[in-house]
């Protein structure tokens, strides 16, 4: 039998946005360790953070509103009720429509890794109810030239 490939998710070099996040008792799951689920609102909760040091919100990013198309999980390690999860992020593979957000989990205590992932977001106008163009403020901030 031939093994299953895994996933594999390169990051970035770098990584503009950090914030640390204590694991509540309702991340983790009956294996005793951090959900799986509970790890997507997390990454949440750090977008949701990373918007704000740039003064958006996923409803308003100069004007359009975002929503994840894809989400890739790699994880690497356990964390558990206690542990403060550290979560970097960066902007990636910024196009017409959208990007790639990229997070890098730690265990803040031990350095680990915990998990890397990659939501893609599109640009939606609510409104019309369909995919829209990046803003240009959101463009200028997150391109490779900047």
């Amino acid at each position: 039998m031939k093994p299953v490939p895994r996933v594999k998710l390169e990051l970035p070099e770098q990584f503009p946005f950090a914030t640390e996040i204590p694991l509540r008792i309702t991340d983790i799951n009956y294996g005793g360790h951090l959900g799986n689920d509970a790890l997507l609102s997390l990454l949440h909760e750090a977008r949701v953070q990373f918007l704000r040091q740039y003064g958006f919100t996923e409803v308003d990013v100069d004007g359009r509103s975002i929503i994840m198309a894809d989400v890739v999980i790699v994880y690497r390690s356990e964390s558990f009720y206690g542990d403060v999860a550290r979560i970097e992020m960066a902007v990636t593979d910024l196009q017409t429509h959208g990007c790639d957000f990229v997070y890098k989990v730690t265990n803040r205590g031990n350095g680990k890794e915990i998990a890397r992932a990659k939501t893609g977001i599109v640009f939606f106008d609510y409104e019309k109810r369909k995919i829209v163009p990046a803003p240009q403020k959101f463009t200028d901030l997150f391109s490779a030239d900047s």
